[in-house]
């Protein structure tokens, strides 16, 4: 019995551990989940996907992904076109909308410059970032990536590129979280606490 396998099942579950975060006992879940389902909601589930892949592609503006032209936020004449907010992924614009705060545009990287991974500056969507800030109505580019090593490298690269262009590049600021122990942080942390501390 131990050597028993369906191929057809086999497969399914390969195909769901090629997803992130998905181990092999969490695939299994999901494929057995797909098999009691009914023909109509696999083939609803299966044209998702189809749809989804060949619909939905980079924004011509900000690299955001849409299913149209333009994204929602760069159709939106109430968007302040000035101010771009550079994000490495569509998730991040997810994050930073969740604020209700931000009511500038943003542009999407789609990663981050890591040359362990052989992901280089051509690789992302930086010289769409260029051609933007440099048509000169840009006045302000907030730099919104993760503070890993490969997003501090990336901002440092693209603010490099940009101080030449006459625009303001700023850095969120990093710190210590609600809730969190000064006693627990580490030192860059601290620094950037520190870096970004605001009046009172």
């Amino acid at each position: 019995m131990a050597g028993y396998q369906v191929a057809p099942l086999a497969r399914l579950v390969e195909q769901f551990e090629q997803l992130p975060g998905i181990g092999h006992k969490s695939a299994e879940r999901l494929a057995y989940h797909v098999l009691n389902m009914s023909k109509e909601q696999v083939q609803a589930f299966a044209s998702s996907l189809l749809e989804a892949h060949q619909k939905i592609h980079y924004c011509k503006i900000c690299c955001n992904l849409t299913d149209q032209e333009l994204c929602p936020i760069c159709r939106d004449d109430n968007r302040d076109k000035s101010v771009i907010c550079v994000v490495e992924d569509p998730r991040d614009v997810t994050a930073m909308e969740r604020t209700n705060e931000y009511c500038g545009s943003y542009h999407v990287l789609h990663g981050t410059i890591s040359p362990l991974s052989d992901i280089g500056p051509d690789q992302l969507c930086i010289k769409e970032l260029l051609s933007r800030v440099q048509n000169g109505s840009v006045k302000e580019v907030i730099m919104a990536t993760n503070p890993t090593v490969e997003g501090e490298a990336t901002a440092m690269y693209i603010s490099r590129l940009l101080k030449p262009l006459g625009v303001k590049v700023t850095r969120l600021a990093y710190g210590i979280p609600v809730g969190g122990d000064l006693e627990y942080a580490d030192e860059v942390t601290l620094l950037r606490a520190l870096e970004g501390r605001s009046e009172l």
